[in-house]
């Protein structure tokens, strides 16, 4: 929820997601490229500071969205600084440190690659672009299923702890977790109904398996794509210059 809110009010919202998804590839692939240190910190700060300054994504949605995929990579990391020596016995070493800050450093870069892209760029466009890619329809559709019944869950979850809250479901400790019990069951419940409903409704406009949106379009797609080519060049300049 907190991304597509984000996405909706990007400064990039009008932005062709073609030349979004250009300039997230480039960062990505020059990401892979890049070796040292230097270079993978630039080719990160170039992709965020594109993100706060020209998108205008807001700070905290920005850290919202990388918490959990850098909480992944930091047990990841964790793990790495765990093995076993010569006699088999588990122990903590520091021979991983040099593939852990490389990992570490490629792996935020890509990461605030694809950041940028998601931030700025809503669903539907996305789905656009990937049927322009010829994506298969199956993917697509199943990708609209998953997002609409993100919403389908928020608003089940919100009318619950709302009627919960005014009954004083949450006074104390014990109703408070006796509410959240409740509330675990009737999710399901609520979430099968609606999903039902979902598709009686896609019934009912004759649905064929093929779910369409209106298509946007952009008058200056020439020009952002011309724009994000040269910024990804730039990119990609910086990751070959460093493995010369």
């Amino acid at each position: 929820m907190l991304i597509e809110s984000s996405a909706y009010a990007s400064r990039w919202r009008d932005v062709a997601p073609s030349a979004k998804a250009l300039f997230a590839l480039a960062g990505i692939i020059a990401s892979w490229i890049a070796q040292g240190p230097a270079a993978l910190a630039a080719l990160t700060a170039i992709l965020m500071l594109t993100a706060f300054l020209a998108a205008r994504v807001p700070l905290h949605a920005y850290i919202a969205a990388a918490l959990p995929p850098l909480g992944f990579l930091l047990l990841s990391y964790l793990t790495m600084l765990v093995g076993p020596d010569h006699n088999g016995h588990w122990h903590i070493t520091t021979a991983m440190l040099p593939t852990i800050e490389h990992t570490a450093l490629r792996s935020t870069a890509m990461l605030a690659a694809l950041l940028g892209l998601v931030l700025t760029t809503p669903m539907p466009d996305l789905l656009a672009l990937l049927r322009k890619l010829r994506t298969p329809e199956l993917l697509l559709d199943l990708m609209v299923l998953c997002y609409r019944m993100l919403f389908v869950m928020r608003q089940a979850w919100d009318e619950s702890i709302t009627a919960q809250t005014a009954r004083l479901g949450y006074r104390n400790w014990r109703q408070a977790w006796r509410s959240t019990g409740l509330l675990a069951g009737q999710m399901a419940v609520q979430v099968w109904q609606r999903a039902a409903a979902l598709q009686t409704a896609a019934d009912a406009r004759v649905y064929q398996g093929t779910l369409r949106f209106l298509p946007t379009a952009y008058p200056q797609a020439k020009r952002q794509i011309t724009a994000a080519a040269v910024a990804g060049a730039v990119m990609l300049a910086i990751a070959l210059g460093d493995r010369l």
